[in-house]
This record gives structure tokens, C-alpha cells and sequence, in this order.
């Protein structure tokens, strides 16, 4: 019950972080408005407040960063494949998810269920 819970509040505090990020883009719904205000009464509030508003002026800046390469996306594109590869998932092929063989023959059928 209490990972549970716990779980519940680590979702409210997520789901409040995102509410501040979103005022501070000026894109927060006014439904939400009262909650995220009483929020920034705590130091807690305040401090995740400061941290979007600072990302938020940097992004918008004319000193955002430096130029990026005309090889920039093909760099990216072949480091974000080398990574995949080396952090290959695996399939899960049961409903109480455990991993596949690794097999040779990618036509067999998956376990039946019971």
C-alpha cells in the first residue's frame, strides 16, 4: 500500500512540475491556475519556478548556443545508433514478461498462454 502511495505523490509531483514549466511558457490552462499558484507558495514551488523561468530565458536568447555544423545531424543520427546497439532491449514474448530466447528462427510462435 505504502509504494502505492508513494507512487500516487511521485505522479502529483511530476504532473505539478510540468504545470510550472507550462506557466512559465505562458501555456498553462486557466483550470489549472489556482493549483500551480498555491504550489509556488512553497519553497519547493519556488524553486522548480526559478529553474523553468531560467531554462525559459536561456532558450529564448540570442546567446542559445553556438552554430551547429552542416554534419551535425548525420554525427547525431550515427551516435544515437551506436547507442542503440549497445543498449539493445529484449523482446518479451509471455504476459508475465520475461524475455525471449534468443533464437535463430524468427517464425516461431510465442509461448501459448494458459
Amino acid at each position: 500500500m505504502f509504494l502505492r502511495w508513494q507512487g500516487d505523490v511521485m505522479d502529483m509531483q511530476k504532473k505539478l512540475h510540468e504545470n510550472i514549466s507550462a506557466l512559465a511558457d505562458g501555456e498553462l490552462a486557466s483550470s489549472e491556475m489556482e493549483l500551480v499558484f498555491a504550489a509556488l507558495d512553497t519553497p519547493e514551488g519556488r524553486a522548480a519556478w526559478n529553474v523553468y523561468r531560467q531554462i525559459g530565458e536561456v532558450l529564448r536568447s540570442d546567446r542559445c548556443g553556438a552554430e551547429l555544423g552542416a554534419d551535425f545531424e548525420v554525427r547525431m543520427a550515427a551516435r544515437l545508433a551506436a547507442e542503440e546497439l549497445a543498449h539493445p532491449q529484449p523482446v518479451l514474448r509471455h504476459a508475465n514478461l520475461q524475455p525471449a530466447a534468443q533464437d535463430s528462427d524468427s517464425t516461431a510462435p510465442a509461448a501459448s498462454l494458459p
